[in-house]
């Protein structure tokens, strides 16, 4: 009397009657990603409170923040694998927020020298020769375009 005798399990969905119930379960299967890149977009671009009332404010907030993340998935996966690139444990991608604290922010000095402005960073800096690396990458893929 303790445990069910039968277990009953529902689906309900607004996909058109032309999917299988194999394909719905199969289109369900990876809502765990979809969930994942959501919190990145919410928590690694730090829009969990957007800035403005006003919708129009907030939809080009999202949509600046959205091109952002785009191209900071694409320098982590661009980046993932080549030497010297800083990785903690073996992994298929890089969260948003794992690629800006160890590619994007770099301590830096600006220096005058010769009346030039100077940035000089870390010499010993592995990363930053990795997204240089890359940088060279996008620069030549540009410059073929």
């Amino acid at each position: 009397m303790l445990l069910p005798e039968y277990v009953l399990e529902g689906w309900s969905t607004s996909l058109p009657e032309s999917f299988t119930p194999e394909q719905v379960i199969d289109l369900y299967a990876d809502h765990g990603t979809h969930e994942q890149f959501h919190s990145e977009f919410k928590t690694d671009m730090d829009l969990t409170r957007l800035p403005s009332g006003k919708f129009d404010t907030n939809y080009l907030v999202c949509a600046l923040a959205a091109v952002a993340m785009n191209l900071l998935r694409l320098v982590g996966q661009h980046t993932l694998h080549e030497p010297h690139s800083p990785v903690r444990h073996p992994a298929q991608r890089r969260r948003i927020r794992t690629v800006m604290q160890e590619l994007m922010f770099k301590a830096a000095r600006v220096i005058r020298h010769a009346r030039q402005w100077v940035l000089a960073l870390g010499a010993n800096d592995g990363a930053f020769a990795v997204f240089e690396r890359h940088w060279h990458q996008l620069d030549e893929a540009a410059g073929a375009a």
